[in-house]
């Protein structure tokens, strides 16, 4: 099944089977929407503005199959804990954040690995799915002295040494630091395109999306390159009820597909 995407003058098909979704969870202010600007922007935000639930999304053309990536930035508040295991439950791939200055938002990623390998597993019980769950823990803030360092790098290795399909990376999203070798390896796990990585693929404008039609001009253009990707600035996260719908249907084998509803393009 393929999903019609609009933007700019031009309709992408994207199969189903490869839109994914990528979940960033971690405590308040340990750089979540940090990491997320570096990987659709390259930019760092000094200012801190406290994040309630964003969400993006970024279509890339590689080696002309088209690939559809959901990214969910959610709170480190978690007000609505049943939000937050909504969230779980519809991710696909998921990056852990804490700052390695602050023992208390390492203490939350290990209570949030806990809870989705045990949100999964009950997932993958009723579904009889056997697919792994890529993941990886992400300790931010590794620019600052060690003296502020609250927590050891045998303390993250520890968290992921049973696990091949997890890792962990101390990164620093103000200085660009291990930020591309993190998603580099999260998408490697996942079995996706390595081109998706930021630095691995050419950034285009939605004014361009005529660039990802298989016979464009600017696709000639632009033959040096083999992997493009294109933000939609007018992404809307997916309804509650499409999610609750999705999860339904993979616990009821109603479907086999992946289907999620895909955002309006306004």
């Amino acid at each position: 099944m393929m999903k019609t995407w609009s933007g700019g003058n031009c309709n992408l098909n994207v199969p189903a089977k490869n839109s994914y979704r990528m979940v960033v969870l971690g405590a308040s202010r340990v750089g979540k929407s940090s990491i997320v600007s570096r990987f659709l922007n390259g930019r760092f935000e000094d200012q801190y503005t406290p994040t309630i639930e964003d969400f993006h999304r970024k279509v890339y053309n590689i080696r002309g199959d088209m690939y559809q990536l959901d990214i969910l930035d959610t709170s480190g508040n978690h007000p609505f804990p049943a939000m937050r295991r909504l969230s779980i439950l519809t991710g696909d791939v998921f990056i852990l954040v804490f700052s390695l200055d602050n023992r208390e938002s390492f203490d939350e990623v290990k209570r949030l690995q806990k809870q989705i390998l045990e949100v999964k597993s009950c997932l993958k019980n009723k579904t009889k799915e056997s697919a792994d769950l890529p993941m990886v823990i992400c300790g931010n803030k590794n620019d600052h002295s060690e003296v502020y360092r609250k927590v050891r790098t045998d303390e993250g290795e520890n968290l992921v040494s049973s696990d091949e399909n997890c890792a962990y990376f101390e990164v620093s999203a103000k200085k660009n630091t291990n930020v591309d070798e993190m998603f580099y390896v999260l998408f490697s796990m996942a079995k996706l395109p390595h081109e998706m990585s930021p630095s691995l693929h050419r950034k285009i404008s939605i004014q361009y999306g005529d660039t990802f039609q298989p016979k464009s001009f600017r696709m000639r253009r632009f033959k040096d390159m083999d992997a493009y990707g294109m933000i939609s600035p007018f992404a809307r996260r997916p309804s509650v009820n499409s999610d609750l719908k999705y999860i339904k249907s993979k616990v009821l084998r109603e479907g086999q597909s992946r289907e999620r509803e895909k955002c309006t393009i306004q």
